[in-house]
């Protein structure tokens, strides 16, 4: 819809609201354009729209994977934080719940194998026995996925440390023999689909120069769709070459990673050895290193298989091309016309260069001016900025003949004369290149201009949001200053200090506190208000003793009185009797 909205030859105003006879006619034209089988535009535009949909930068792709793995083994993990078991029997269905978990997150066998889950069980029966599973229950949720993923990297290293001694781990793939013999068939698919358009885009542009240049030519070609199937190649060409980019990372961090695998797995032996016992501290470490790095090892394996389905599916965006122009009828065409390949291209003009004199209000940067030119955002995914739309044509851009900075964008050129060309009048240039790329909407995502298309937003990540990744030029030339000396007067305070303790010395020093003597006095109002205090000593405890000891008695008197109780006459006769002895015969 939205190619056929831009075509200009539809005569449609993208401001203003589509009437009904114009959402019909709309209709047509868009059933019209996608029956149509023998357009390659077509197929290059489903092709940048599978190519949207499907590819996904490195960072990106992995970690989703890691979000999809991370939401399947969601329910284990529920099942495992959420249970409160307090029987035996319960205790154990969330231990072999454990099991199935370390098993499906490290990848590392299938879970309806027998000898496979007897290996892990023995594997994490080593590291977390069953009678710690008291103290994992007390854990809060989140220490407890933290600790099952911590498990899961300790089975996964003892199981590739058993199997790197010949003792276990027979359903482990060897990932990086794996990696080692399907990044060069990879490799070599991207290098045969890369030759093949490298071979067909010079042809189709050769054509199309020889169109321009004979207008037997143009008559006898113009009823092809050359243009159309160049731009299916090119298009072709560009994602090949960011697949291609990505195997060469891929490459790379598989020779590290294999690297740093042996070390590890060197180191572990022999921290082991022969040894009945080893400590957890210098084991575990290793363990979790080494499951880190097969991990790497299970990222690159994915991201392989991504780029190689990748690449064979957009084979079969190009069978309008081929089919057009089969190589009896390519070969035909091309008799007496000059086929010259990119490299050519460049090779003819690495001698030229824009002389930056003829230009006085526009910068313009070289090599060896410039400290980052092979990191600049070149527009037109570096193809000819004069060429598109002047010509039609897609041809390689050679930086060296010079760039053109205009309103903060970096244009290249495939010669000087088209440099010198498009530099006469820049605006109307991009202006032309706009149309054109409104007449065939491929152009937009295959030369970036979504800065010029803003309402056409993409599907995937491969467009570059306005100035993100725009990147400055670095420019180096020659020049020279003169100042005078001491323009104005020195305002230097010379007693300023920024050093605390030397402040505090002159404080101390201006204080001079040692020569001082603290008074006080009494006066009238204050006497006895203040506070006072004494100190006396408490009593002391003290005896004597003498040299001999002596005691001395008395009688104890006995008095006895007779009469008291009265008697036969009147009158009472008490008789007091003394019987006391004397203290001398005592």
């Amino acid at each position: 819809v939205k190619a056929v909205v831009l075509d200009p030859k539809n005569d449609f105003i993208v401001d203003r609201i589509l009437t009904k006879h114009d959402v019909q006619n709309l209709i047509q034209l868009c059933v019209a354009r996608l029956l149509d089988t023998t357009n390659p535009s077509l197929d290059t535009i489903k092709m940048q729209v599978y190519f949207d949909m499907n590819y996904a930068k490195r960072d990106e792709f992995l970690n989703e994977q890691h979000r999809i793995l991370e939401g399947r083994l969601a329910p284990v993990v529920r099942e495992i934080t959420d249970s409160r078991p307090r029987a035996r029997e319960e205790m154990e269905s969330v231990y072999r719940a454990i099991i199935s978990y370390v098993l499906l997150r490290s990848g590392l066998g299938s879970p309806t194998e027998i000898e496979v889950v007897r290996e892990v069980t023995a594997a994490l029966q080593s590291v977390f026995p069953q009678t710690e599973m008291a103290a994992f229950i007390s854990l809060s949720k989140k220490d407890k996925e933290q600790q099952l993923k911590t498990l899961t990297k300790l089975v996964t290293g003892i199981r590739l440390f058993n199997k790197d001694r010949g003792k276990g781990g027979s359903s482990i793939d060897d990932l990086p023999a794996i990696l080692n013999e399907a990044i060069p068939s990879t490799t070599r698919a991207l290098d045969e689909a890369l030759s093949t358009c490298h071979a067909l885009a010079p042809c189709y542009t050769a054509l199309l120069e020889s169109m321009s240049e004979d207008r037997h030519r143009h008559v006898q070609l113009s009823s092809l769709k050359l243009k159309e199937a160049l731009f299916n190649v090119r298009q072709h060409e560009a994602f090949l070459c960011i697949l291609m980019s990505e195997v060469i990372t891929s490459a790379r961090e598989v020779e590290v990673t294999s690297k740093q695998f042996a070390a590890k797995m060197k180191q572990l032996n022999n921290t082991v050895q022969n040894k009945i016992s080893v400590g957890t501290i210098e084991v575990f470490p290793l363990f979790i290193e080494l499951a880190n790095l097969w991990t790497s090892f299970q990222d690159e394996i994915l991201l392989l298989s991504l780029l190689t389905n990748v690449t064979n599916n957009l084979q079969q965006f190009l069978k309008i091309q081929s089919q057009l122009f089969p190589e009896e009828v390519l070969t035909s065409l091309l008799e007496g016309v000059t086929v010259r390949s990119d490299e050519e291209r460049i090779r003819e003009t690495m001698e030229t260069r824009v002389n930056v004199f003829d230009f006085k209000n526009q910068e313009w940067l070289f090599p060896e001016t410039t400290t980052n030119f092979d990191q600049l955002l070149i527009q037109y995914h570096g193809f000819c900025a004069h060429a598109i739309g002047e010509k039609g044509l897609i041809l390689p851009g050679n930086p060296a003949i010079g760039i053109l900075k205009h309103k903060d964008r970096y244009y290249a050129f495939s010669s000087k004369e088209a440099a010198y060309a498009f530099a006469q009048n820049p605006d109307k240039s991009i202006q032309l290149n706009t149309e054109k790329a409104k007449e065939h909407a491929e152009l937009i995502q295959l030369l970036e201009l979504h800065h010029q298309f803003e309402y056409l937003a993409p599907l995937g990540a491969q467009v570059r949001d306005g100035d993100e990744y725009l990147m400055k030029p670095i420019t180096k030339r020659d020049s020279s200053t003169q100042t005078d000396t001491h323009i104005l007067p020195p305002t230097i305070v010379t007693s300023y200090e920024w050093n605390e303790w030397e402040l505090r010395r002159k404080a101390i020093k201006l204080a001079n506190l040692r020569r001082k003597l603290t008074r006080a006095m009494q006066t009238d109002l204050s006497h006895m208000r203040r506070e006072n205090c004494t100190q006396v000593y408490l009593p002391k405890d003290a005896g004597t003793q003498t040299k001999r000891e002596s005691s001395s008695n008395v009688p104890r008197p006995h008095v006895f009185l007779e009469g008291l109780r009265g008697g036969s006459s009147p009158t009472t006769h008490m008789v007091q009797v003394d019987l006391t002895r004397a203290v001398d015969e005592t």
